[in-house]
């Protein structure tokens, strides 16, 4: 009976879903994730190389693609405890506009650019498959936690889908802000926080107009490995590693255009009316009976 009511009180608790726990979430996620790294980093010490992941695919598994694992195992299993699974899995409760799917046209033309644009004798086949594994990782987990819980716990909060737009987009901004601890230099770190705010607002678009967050999950991890591949480092946007300067510098200008829609969405996206609003509320006291 004690456990039942702890398990009530931690699931009303999220269940209640608002902006500074959406972001309590989030903030706590980066330190965890954090910490996963540095244990890991620290147990298989001898296959992690900081100073250049991608050498290896043993590099690219045990410095990058094992914290994120580990992170989205832990999320999907914070799902679980909430009974979230089939609310961040399944069909989204409000439709998208026709207009929205040129968010998914516009990740994709900079997939196809940057494919083209890479070096591929730079790369083992074995290398490619572990940064396409290590795309899904990311896509999985970081979609997961801002595109799943975010968008879930502001709707459920009551807030217009405007700044559920906005805040989602930030929030996955700020997630990468943390870089300038792991010694980024401070322009490297604003212009990938700009760009990640812009890209936010396209997985939230794809998100609305597909109605499934797989969607989100599949472009982001389409987007991360082919942007490695063709720079040849993370989180980097000029190139080391890439046949095509040119073409690289077309798939570059679409971080603006990221922006730039961004902004444009902030003014078509309508907020939820009548039922479609009402729908996850309700679906919140539904799973409060211990409040009665």
């Amino acid at each position: 009976m004690v456990e039942y009511a702890r398990k009530n009180r931690w699931q009303v608790f999220w269940n209640r879903g608002n902006w500074w726990k959406a972001l309590l979430l989030v903030v706590g996620y980066w330190g965890v994730y954090q910490l996963i790294g540095l244990g890991t980093s620290t147990l298989f010490h001898s296959s992690v190389d900081r100073q250049n992941p991608l050498s290896s695919p043993t590099s690219i598994f045990f410095t990058v693609a094992l914290p994120i694992i580990i992170a989205g195992g832990l999320l999907l299993l914070f799902a679980i405890s909430l009974g979230w699974v089939r609310d961040l899995f399944g069909r989204q409760p409000l439709p998208g506009r026709p207009w929205m799917w040129l968010a998914v046209v516009l990740v994709l033309i900079p997939v196809v650019v940057r494919l083209v644009a890479a070096n591929w004798a730079a790369y083992s086949i074995a290398t490619v498959l572990t940064l396409l594994f290590l795309g899904l990782c990311i896509g999985f987990t970081e979609e997961l936690l801002t595109r799943g819980f975010v968008v879930k716990m502001l709707r459920d909060g009551g807030h217009g889908e405007k700044t559920v737009l906005v805040l989602s987009s930030a929030y996955f901004a700020t997630l990468h802000a943390g870089n300038a601890l792991g010694g980024q230099t401070t322009q490297t770190v604003l212009v990938t926080v700009a760009y990640t705010f812009g890209f936010g607002a396209m997985m939230y678009l794809s998100l609305r107009v597909t109605g499934r967050i797989f969607s989100a999950i599949l472009l982001h991890a389409a987007t991360d490995p082919t942007t490695m591949l063709a720079t040849g480092g993370i989180d980097t946007h000029s190139s080391t590693g890439s046949t095509s300067q040119g073409l690289l510098s077309v798939a570059g200008l679409f971080d603006f255009v990221y922006i730039a829609l961004a902004l444009v969405a902030l003014l078509l996206v309508k907020n939820r009316e009548g039922r479609a609003a009402e729908a996850p509320l309700e679906a919140t006291s539904a799973r409060e009976p211990a409040e009665q």
